[in-house]
């Protein structure tokens, strides 16, 4: 993770000043590197695909949770660029983040996802990333 969470914070503001809830990192190629605070992920013909680190994703925790999660159930997960219109073509969507856990994107740029709803396999990394959280995670 970064030292500067300037361009990220502004992102954020331009965001919700549009009256969005999050912003979409490109990086300078045009390639999708993240959110403002957490990591992107889409669905497309069963596979599960996430920005590589190279493209300038997070390191999230839970981005890496969730890419063993979907490993465990079979479900084939790559990590190539992505491109805005590879998103909006995506089958469905989801963020992950500490904080965020694991929230289904229902419309990007005021385009619904697929068919405006959280996804099947949304649903099922919620539930999956929420007992691996309550089976090891620790009360504070």
């Amino acid at each position: 993770k970064s030292l500067n969470y300037l361009n990220n914070i502004l992102a954020k503001i331009e965001a919700i000043n549009a009256g969005c809830i999050e912003a979409i990192m490109l990086n300078a190629e045009g390639f999708v590197a993240e959110c403002t605070g957490d990591n992107i992920f889409m669905m497309k013909g069963g596979r599960l695909l996430t920005p590589p680190f190279a493209a300038g994703a997070l390191q999230g925790i839970t981005r890496g949770v969730v890419l063993d999660i979907a490993r465990e159930m079979g479900v084939e997960v790559a990590e190539p660029n992505l491109t805005r219109y590879d998103l909006f073509n995506a089958d469905e969507c989801f963020i992950t983040g500490t904080a965020a856990e694991v929230v289904p994107v229902v419309k990007i740029d005021g385009r619904p996802v697929a068919n405006g709803r959280p996804g099947k396999m949304s649903k099922k990394f919620m539930a999956a990333y929420h007992q691996v959280a309550n089976q090891t995670g620790e009360e504070i």
